[in-house]
């Protein structure tokens, strides 16, 4: 049987960006072969009457015939070129099914991760967590490149060392110690893709479906998502000005595996976590055989007092994992971060992270060790505090003057963010979607919030990646909104 082939019969596209004749003529068999509009055991053209009815070249039906072939789509023998039967495809067209019906096979875990960040194509002004991308010294990273790939050996394109460049890690721990008080040797450092992935490990190392983790209350969404990736239970603990608050029923009634914290600021409310709630933490934590996460948010950026070590360095034997990244410090494209596991655990996780890391970035590692090595990271942090003392200052003149509603600043001894509390007649989330129309990317304080209460409604304002001078003109452009909205409230 030789098929009836209109498909074919149409001319093929010409003219510049068009695909080759042979490639568009091998797409069309494939759709119609997989359609069922093509039976199986059915001829297909001969090549030479194929290429004059399309007006190609003999040679060009043959490759795709040959494609096809090679793809297990037709049969060739002596006979011609046929059909293959395929197991599974439609024996006709399929009828369309309407999208509302259309089945959804994702896992369940899916529909508990929910959308954060906006479809804006580059940072707004305001948005917070972004740091002063145009204040890197671009010039300094560019020379630590090159020295790099200058001394670079093949071997360095390929895989590294699972757990980070050797380098970097040794950089990293001593910094880690002399900037932050944490207690580590390199070989307990391992070299993440981002804070992200620091807490996706934490989860694989410590934690089976169905376990407990507590969570901040408001606090970070992307620990959220990683433990809802798991499987896990999420018991969301307040947090107050003085940090994360545990009722003492807490540890018999929903006895946690992970405990997520952000000791040293706080976010997104901007609270410091009191010593006195660091021990017993570290106590109870212990007693109870649970892991406390650490997330040292921002912490490189203290803009009151002197810095606040981390939790993980108060004990020697702390059951803390402690997780760190320089998107921040350094700019969010980097993609690099880090996890210092607790010595108690870091033979037992050698063997697994080797096989769930692979090693790569080597050349960007190498980079950053350099970077540090040389000086050129703490000089640079040090710029950026007295940029973001500037730029909070310049904040908090212009939502003294330029708001013009009632509100409460929160936070604020360090980060790239100021959080103010609003009135719970003022919707945040209204007021922040319009402002992301407007052009400002402020947060809703609610968002961050699992069981929102009044007192979670507010802004989270960025000021890390907004001039100072630009301030004042845009707190004025939020305030008109919000007082849009108080006045739609009172109406």
């Amino acid at each position: 049987m030789t098929l009836d082939a209109p498909l074919l019969a149409g001319p093929l596209a010409t003219g510049p960006g068009a695909p080759s004749r042979q490639t568009q003529l091998t797409q069309r068999l494939k759709q119609a072969i997989l359609a069922g509009e093509l039976p199986a055991g059915g001829k297909l053209p001969s090549s030479r009457g194929l290429s004059e009815s399309l007006g190609v070249a003999r040679n060009t039906v043959l490759i795709a015939y040959e494609q096809l072939a090679a793809e297990g789509f037709v049969v060739a023998d002596t006979q011609g070129t046929r059909v293959a039967a395929l197991q599974g495809r439609p024996v006709a067209r399929p009828k369309p099914v309407p999208a509302a019906q259309a089945p959804t096979q994702t896992a369940q875990r899916l529909s508990r991760l929910q959308p954060t960040r906006g479809g804006a194509p580059g940072p707004l002004p305001l948005a917070p967590g972004i740091p002063a991308l145009a204040q890197f010294p671009l010039a300094a990273w560019r020379r630590a490149h090159e020295q790099v790939l200058k001394a670079a050996l093949p071997a360095t394109l390929a895989y590294g060392d699972p757990l980070g460049e050797p380098v970097l890690r040794e950089a990293l721990a001593r910094h880690l110690r002399a900037s932050r008080g944490v207690r580590c040797e390199p070989a307990q450092v391992i070299v993440t893709e981002g804070a992200q992935e620091a807490l996706a490990l934490c989860v694989r190392l410590l934690t089976n479906p169905g376990d407990t983790v507590w969570l901040e209350d408001p606090g970070y969404r992307g620990a959220r998502a990683a433990f809802n990736a798991g499987d896990l239970k999420l018991v969301p603990m307040r947090v107050d000005a003085q940090g994360l608050q545990v009722p003492t029923q807490a540890w018999r009634e929903a006895p946690p595996r992970l405990i997520q914290a952000t000791p040293a600021h706080q976010y997104p409310t901007g609270a410091v976590l009191s010593v006195a709630r660091r021990l017993d933490l570290l106590q109870r934590a212990a007693e109870a055989g649970a892991w406390i996460v650490e997330d040292d948010y921002d912490s490189e950026f203290r803009h009151q007092g002197e810095p606040i070590a981390a939790m993980q360095g108060l004990r020697p034997d702390a059951p803390v994992l402690y997780i760190g990244t320089f998107s921040k410090t350094m700019f969010p494209a980097l993609r690099l971060g880090f996890l210092v596991l607790p010595a108690a655990l870091q033979d037992a996780a050698a063997s697994p992270m080797a096989e769930l890391l692979r090693g790569g970035h080597r050349l960007e590692q190498l980079a950053m060790a350099r970077f540090i090595e040389t000086g050129q990271f703490a000089r640079h942090l040090g710029r950026m505090r007295r940029l973001y003392r500037e730029r909070q200052q310049a904040l908090r003149e212009a939502l003294a003057t330029q708001l013009g509603v009632a509100h409460e600043v929160l936070g604020g001894q360090g980060g790239l963010h100021l959080t103010v509390r609003l009135a719970a007649a003022l919707r945040d989330q209204a007021i922040v979607d319009e402002a992301r129309r407007q052009g400002l990317g402020v947060a809703a304080l609610s968002s961050y919030a699992m069981q929102p209460r009044p007192e979670d409604n507010g802004l989270v304002i960025g000021y890390g990646n907004t001039s100072a001078e630009q301030m004042g003109p845009m707190v004025k452009r939020l305030g008109r909104i919000a007082k849009a909205q108080a006045g739609k409230a009172a109406g």
